[in-house]
């Protein structure tokens, strides 16, 4: 088994893939990285990779490139998210609808908002269509989750009413930390205290999670485990 897992190929970083996949002439990068593996583009019918160096310059060349359309893919990590923009401007002669996909979105909702924030600004010939990507690995759910709720937060914090601050982006079930997702976890806490959770006992669940939910007298605690604990 342990031979099995060594002899498996290196599963690349999203960022990598996009660029091996696409090519460099399709793809600009806009990142800190200083060097990269790409592909190379020789003809050959095997996948050849190299490592290439990026100058300090690169990440304006690339902007310009996108912005001239002259490649008609961007990626831009937390080092492209401030300071640039990559919005259709009607003086650009890229006016073309950007479909923004939010990869790996992270903690912070301020940073997600910034990086948002870049391809969406005045003098644009139409604003841009936003995708919130999530695979079935349900941690990238919890990361989505957070970062709704924290746009909400913010929409609360900056215009005084709490509905203004996910723009629409986001659903109602993409927030799991909401009141509904609360109630629903202490139903599921008393459900599981009574033995009526399938497959899953107290005990079980106790063992699994590290969390205690009964208290010394037997019946369940007044203070459970929070939402965000649970997740």
């Amino acid at each position: 088994l342990v031979e099995t897992l060594g002899s498996l190929p290196a599963i690349p970083t999203a960022l990598d893939q996009i660029v091996q996949h696409f090519g460099t002439s399709q793809v600009a990068e806009i990142t800190g990285r200083s060097r990269r593996i790409v592909r190379r583009e020789d003809g050959s019918t095997i996948a050849r990779y190299a490592v290439q160096n990026r100058p300090g310059s690169a990440n304006l060349d690339e902007a310009r490139a996108f912005m001239d359309d002259e490649k008609g893919i961007l990626v831009f990590s937390d080092a492209g998210g401030t300071g640039r923009s990559y919005h259709a401007d009607l003086a650009a002669k890229n006016q073309r609808l950007r479909l923004h996909n939010l990869l790996e979105a992270g903690w912070r909702a301020d940073v997600a908002i910034q990086g948002l924030g870049r391809s969406h600004r005045t003098n644009q010939k139409q604003p841009p269509r936003f995708r919130m990507i999530a695979t079935n690995v349900k941690a990238e759910r919890r990361f989505l989750s957070t970062i709704a709720r924290r746009l909400d937060t913010l929409g609360a914090i900056t215009r005084g009413q709490r509905q203004t601050g996910g723009q629409g982006m986001f659903r109602s079930e993409d927030n799991l930390e909401s009141q509904y997702a609360r109630d629903a976890l202490r139903q599921f806490y008393g459900l599981l205290h009574a033995g009526r959770i399938e497959g899953c006992s107290l005990e079980t669940f106790e063992s699994i999670t590290g969390l205690s939910l009964t208290s010394e007298e037997g019946g369940l605690k007044d203070e459970l485990p929070p939402i965000q604990t649970f997740l």
